[in-house]
């Protein structure tokens, strides 16, 4: 069985982000960006689309790597680590930050094999490990009641929000510290999107998440923490209850109370 070791938060902190700018050829998507993300708790990061967010997130475990073009200056620190050392373990970086997108992307397979999917990467074979860790990937995901007769049936059949939370147990079938999740419930219904905002607030007390959303309301009930991006620029960051209640510029009150965006 192949090792991953986790990374070593310290001082509360899982991430953080310092004078980073990224670089698609030669526009410059992001600038300056600073930014300390908490370990365990919800960050959540709004903006009008095309501001950032969503490319921000997809750096912390170097999905930009795989875009022809892209280039970062700065640092993204995760347990002390810099992520862009030549030295950095990829496949460490990713199993321990893992990532949720904004459409459910299900495998081609039953339920098992999705779950199992991620630990059978990294060498686990023996059955009776594997059917443990489906089965506490999908109670993390509050799924296992749904699912427990369903697990050889074809992940393809279950609705959208089964599917993305499917995707969740996936995610956590690996014991990330740090799950990113690019607007989760964009793609759902309320009642799907209420599930998922649960899953995320009982998620909070043993990992990490980094959420981009549009929904100014969702990031206002969940997350801890807010940053507020615009043209590439982190134009605040703060406890998402004084970025809501007052926040300090006056772009961010355009945006929260639906002036522009």
């Amino acid at each position: 069985m192949k090792t991953i070791e986790p990374f070593v938060f310290e001082n509360g902190i899982a991430a953080e982000i310092r004078e980073m700018d990224l670089f698609y050829g030669s526009f410059q998507a992001l600038k300056k960006i600073n930014m300390v993300i908490p370990e365990k708790k919800i960050t959540a990061m709004i903006g009008p689309s095309g501001c950032g967010k969503s490319t921000l997130i997809k750096t912390l475990n170097r999905m930009n790597d795989l875009v022809e073009g892209c280039r970062t200056e700065g640092e993204i620190r995760v347990g002390g680590s810099n992520i862009f050392d030549r030295d950095m373990d990829v496949a460490r970086l990713r199993k321990n930050v893992g990532m949720v997108f904004q459409r459910p992307n299900p495998f081609a397979l039953s339920v098992y094999d999705n779950v199992a999917y991620g630990p059978r990467t990294f060498g686990i074979r023996k059955k009776s490990l594997l059917d443990g860790i489906v089965e506490e990937s999908l109670r993390a995901a509050a799924m296992w009641d749904e699912l427990k007769d369903r697990l050889n049936k074809s992940a393809l059949g279950l609705s959208g929000g089964q599917q993305q939370r499917l995707c969740i147990a996936r995610a956590l079938a690996v014991k990330p510290q740090i799950l990113l999740m690019d607007e989760p419930t964009s793609a759902l219904d309320p009642i799907s999107t209420g599930k998922i905002e649960e899953l995320c607030q009982e998620l909070e007390s043993r990992i990490t998440i980094v959420m981009v959303t549009h929904n100014m309301q969702q990031a206002a009930r969940i997350s801890d923490k807010t940053g507020f991006f615009l043209l590439g620029e982190l134009i605040e960051f703060g406890d998402t209850e004084e970025i809501f209640r007052s926040p300090s510029h006056p772009e961010t009150e355009r945006y929260i109370t639906g002036r522009f965006g």
